[in-house]
Order: C-alpha cells, then structure tokens, then sequence
C-alpha cells in the first residue's frame, strides 16, 4: 500500500474535502479501482472491484493512523447492484457536509450511487465564482446545485437550477439554506431539459451557462445523441458577451468531440480556456479525466 500512503500523506492537509487516492486515473498500477475521499470527520472508499476483507482492514487501520481526525470510513461497492455502502470502521454522523473554500454541502452517504457531491469539479465552481458576480446564471443538469452556491455566495444576481431529479434539486435548496444564502437568488426547477426549452427560453438570455450533463443517463440524456441537440440551443438562451462552461467528465467523451459540436454549431462562441481536475486527481490521459471547456460568446 505505499501508493495509497504516499499520496494520503500529501493530499491530507485539512478539513476541506481532500481527494487522497485517485486510482481511476491509472497512474497506480493496480489501484485502478480505488477512489478515496475526506469529507470531514469521515473517509469515504470507492471500490469499482471486490477486495478481501483483509486488504480493506489494513487499508482502514492505515487512513486512521494518518488521520487521526477520523470518525468513520465508509465504503461503497460500485461493482455491486445498486452501489451499496457500508461501515468498515467507527460510526458515521448523522450529517456530514463536504467543506470547500467556505462552502458546506451536505452528503448523502449512505444513499444511492452519486453522494449528492463531485469532489473533482471544484476548479469549476472555482471558476463559477469569478464569473457570477452581478450575472444571472443558467445552472443545467444542477444536480445538487453545487454552482449555485458556489455562484450566489460570490454575489450572482440569479441562478436558475434545472434538473429532472426533484430530490437532487431539494438537497441543492439545503445546500443553499445551511450556506445562509438568500434563497430569493435561486429558481429550482424539476424538468426535463429537452420538454421544457420553450420555459428557459423566456427566462433567457443568461449571462452565465453551465452544462455538466451526467456521463449517461439511460433515454434521458445520451451523450452522442444528446449533446449536439443541446449545443444547438444554447445560442438562443446565452447572453451576448456571456461565458458558457461546457464539462466533459466521460473517459469515452473526449472534450475534442465537444469543441467540434461547438465549432460546427455554436461558432459564435470562442474557446478561452480549457481546465482540468487538479492535482489531486493525476490521469495517464488526460483527455480521460474531467476537462471543463470555458467558452465566451461574441
């Protein structure tokens, strides 16, 4: 295990959320399957194959004698039906919020697959919060509405949250509300992007947009199928002048792909910049990894 201490040791500095070990960017030879994470008090593993449970008594007898703040370590098994979670060591509180920049946002870890928060896109939110100030911003596939608070606590005038996920866009409001934000600033809305493009419409133009689809979401949103139908819509939904991050976070979507959609379908829209995870999260390839595209409108 002397990737997995190595990299604990050097990711570990605070009570922030911390990725300490990113094996699925296989820069670890035989650690691809295992992700982990602090969320403060609590370790959580992410396995994507089944190991003994030896090698998972040595790995959490390991995270405590680093970090002694520990309360629990938790492990969900993403190679199982469901993606289960279980105790491995001490006991979980009751809530736990993952701590960012200043910003709490409260985790479901003991839930379904997707803890309610993406530890990999705070360049993002990062990036959000210089954009957002004085601007309306259109916050699609929200999920738990992670950019909108990020967006109103760096002084946006309005963020719209749109998502098909009714409990996804409920935990976004208590993100909201345990940040003291002003609920006012923010719309939450429980659609279907596609069956409800005649609503944002005229709520546009936005001066910010914000599309971070799921990698694959069954009939919902297929990424081949799917991103040129959305690309297609946002000239009419973007504020001239206006700043629009498109994610890509599917090792089988390249972000090439995606800067041809939009060379092709939106050309009046000019790349600025292009970020990544961090240094936390290191990829053999990066094109695999999450690339996040900044785009300005002219």
């Amino acid at each position: 295990m002397h990737f997995i201490e190595t990299e604990v040791r050097k990711n570990f500095t605070d009570d922030d959320v911390h990725r300490l070990f990113h094996g699925r960017g296989h820069c670890f030879p035989g650690y691809e399957d295992l992700l982990i994470d602090w969320f403060s008090p609590v370790v959580f593993i992410t396995l994507y194959r089944q190991r003994d449970e030896l090698w998972l008594t040595q790995l959490a007898n390991l995270l405590r004698s680093i970090i002694v703040e520990t309360e629990g370590i938790i492990l969900q098994e993403r190679f199982l039906k469901g993606s289960p979670s279980r105790i491995l060591s001490g006991r979980i509180p009751a809530e736990v919020n993952a701590l960012e920049a200043g910003l709490k946002y409260r985790l479901r870890l003991n839930g379904s697959q997707n803890i309610g928060f993406f530890p990999d896109m705070f360049q993002g939110r990062r990036l959000v919060e210089t954009l957002a100030a004085n601007k309306t911003v259109l916050n699609l596939f929200a999920y738990s509405c992670s950019f909108s608070v990020a967006a109103i606590a760096a002084g946006a005038k309005h963020v719209v949250n749109l998502d098909m996920n009714r409990g996804a866009l409920d935990l976004g409001r208590i993100n909201h509300q345990i940040n003291d934000l002003d609920l006012r600033k923010a719309s939450f809305m429980p659609l279907e992007l596609f069956r409800s493009f005649s609503k944002l419409k005229k709520l546009a133009p936005f001066d910010v947009i914000i599309c971070d689809p799921p990698a694959d979401q069954g009939r919902n949103f297929q990424p081949q199928r799917d991103w040129p139908k959305l690309i297609r819509k946002l000239p009419t939904l973007s504020q001239s002048g206006g700043d629009i991050l498109i994610c890509a976070s599917s090792p089988h979507l390249f972000p090439g792909y995606l800067q041809q959609l939009m060379l092709e379908l939106f050309p009046q829209a000019e790349l600025f910049n292009i970020l990544h995870a961090g240094e936390e999260f290191p990829e053999l390839d990066q094109e695999k990894g999450l690339s996040i595209l900044h785009y300005k409108t002219v």
